[in-house]
C-alpha cells in the first residue's frame, strides 16, 4: 500500500502534525484546534505556527474545518496518508491471537465451515465494535464426494453433502411432495453413482441437461433422484453470499446517525447484491485492502471505510473477511486485527476440509 511520490508529499513536520491530528480526531471525533496539537505534538511550535502548517494541510486536501472559528478534521485524503504512510500499526500479542483462535473454535464448536464463518463475523464485530463481515467459501473446483438425503416432518428432506475431502455441508430442501425414506435412499444411490468425483459445477450443468432431456422418459426414481440433485444444487438454494453481524454497532457512531443514511445503508446489506460486487472485487487483491469513503465506489458508504482482507483454503483463495464502520475507525488497531483473523480462519477451515 506504500504511495508513490508526487507533488502533495509532506514535510516531515507536515506529515508529524497530520498523524498526530488524525489519532486525536479518531479518538474522540472532535476537531482539533491549534493549541491542542501544539500541546500533544511534541514539537516545540507555538499554536501560530501550527495554525500555518494547518492552513497548509487544508490547502492541500488533507484537512477541512465544519466551521470558521473551529478546529480542522482530517479528509478521506488524509485518512489515505495515515494509512498508506503515517500509522504506525498495533498488532496483536502472542496471547491475544491465541484468544481470538480459541473463540473462533469456540463459536464454531462441532459444526462445519459455515458456523466457522459466522463465528469469524461475529468475532470481527465484536473486537471492533463495527459490523463484521465474511463470505461464504466459494472454491473454484469443488468436487462431490458424497450425497445423503434425510426425511424430515412435512415436504422436508435434509441434505448432507460431503465436497472435497471432509467438507460437510449441510442443507434443508423444501419439496412439492413428501419423500419416503425409500426413495431418498435410492435417489441417494443414483447420485453418487453418477456423479461422485466429478466437479460441482459439471454436477450442476449436468442434472439440469438430464432433467431437460429425459422429463417425459425417465422412470420414477431418476426423476425423484434428478429433482433433489438439481434443487440441491441450485445456485439459489447454495448462495448464501456473507455474513454480516455487528450492523447496529454503526448507529453508535455520530457520523453514522442520520436515520435515511442508515435505513438506505441497512437495506442495501440486506439486498447483498451491490455490496457483494464490492466484497468480490477484493478477492483479486492481495493482503489487506481499505477502502475508505468514495474510494468504495458506492454512495452510500462516502462515510465509511471497508477493511477487508482474503482467506484460503489449500492456498486458494475462497473468500474475504473484513469490517465496516466510519472512516473514524482506529486503523492502527483494526488493520491487523482483520488481516490475522484471516489467517486464523483460513488455518481453521484447513483443518476441516
Amino acid at each position: 500500500m506504500a504511495r508513490k511520490p508526487g507533488k502533495k508529499d509532506l514535510t516531515e513536520r507536515q506529515g508529524h502534525l497530520l498523524k498526530v491530528l488524525v489519532e486525536r480526531y479518531i479518538e474522540d471525533g472532535q476537531p482539533v484546534g491549534s493549541r491542542r496539537l501544539s500541546e500533544e505534538s511534541g514539537l516545540k511550535l507555538s499554536p501560530a505556527t501550527i495554525r500555518n502548517v494547518m492552513a497548509d494541510l487544508e490547502k492541500l486536501g488533507y484537512l477541512h474545518s465544519p466551521h470558521t472559528s473551529a478546529g480542522r478534521m482530517p479528509t478521506g485524503q488524509a485518512y489515505r496518508m495515515f494509512v498508506d504512510t503515517l500509522v504506525k500499526f498495533n498488532p496483536p500479542e502472542p496471547e491475544e491471537i491465541d484468544s481470538l483462535r480459541r473463540k473462533l473454535e469456540e463459536g464454531a464448536e462441532g459444526s462445519g465451515g459455515k458456523a466457522l464463518v459466522r463465528s469469524a463475523s461475529s468475532l470481527l464485530s465484536g473486537i471492533t465494535h463495527l459490523a463484521g463481515v465474511v463470505t461464504v467459501p466459494r472454491r473454484n473446483h469443488s468436487n462431490l464426494r458424497q450425497i445423503e438425503f434425510l426425511p424430515l416432518s412435512g415436504n422436508r428432506v435434509l441434505s448432507i453433502l460431503v465436497v472435497n475431502n471432509r467438507e460437510v455441508q449441510n442443507r434443508v430442501l423444501t419439496l412439492d411432495r413428501a419423500y419416503t425414506e425409500s426413495e431418498l435412499r435410492s435417489a441417494a444411490n443414483y447420485l453418487n453413482e453418477q456423479f461422485a468425483g466429478r466437479d460441482i459445477a459439471q454436477v450442476r450443468e449436468q442434472l439440469l441437461d438430464d432433467l431437460q432431456r429425459a422429463r417425459d422418459s425417465m422412470h420414477n426414481m431418476m426423476s425423484s433422484a434428478l429433482t433433489l440433485g438439481r434443487q440441491l444444487f441450485d445456485r439459489k438454494e447454495q448462495q448464501e453470499d456473507f455474513v454480516l453481524a455487528g450492523e447496529t454497532n454503526l448507529m453508535d457512531f455520530a457520523e453514522l446517525s442520520d436515520v435515511e443514511k442508515l435505513r438506505r445503508l441497512f437495506e442495501a446489506f440486506a439486498e447483498k447484491r451491490d455490496f457483494l460486487h464490492l466484497l468480490d472485487h477484493t478477492l483479486s487483491g492481495e493482503g489487506v485492502q481499505i477502502f475508505i469513503g468514495e474510494e468504495s465506489g458506492y454512495d452510500l458508504l462516502d462515510a465509511c471505510s471497508v477493511v477487508t482482507s482474503p482467506y484460503t483454503i489449500d492456498d486458494e483463495v475462497v473468500g474475504m473477511l473484513g469490517v465496516i464502520g466510519p472512516t473514524r475507525m482506529a486503523y492502527q488497531r483494526v488493520i491487523p486485527i482483520v488481516d490475522i483473523t484471516a489467517k486464523l480462519l483460513g488455518r481453521a477451515l484447513n483443518s476441516r476440509s
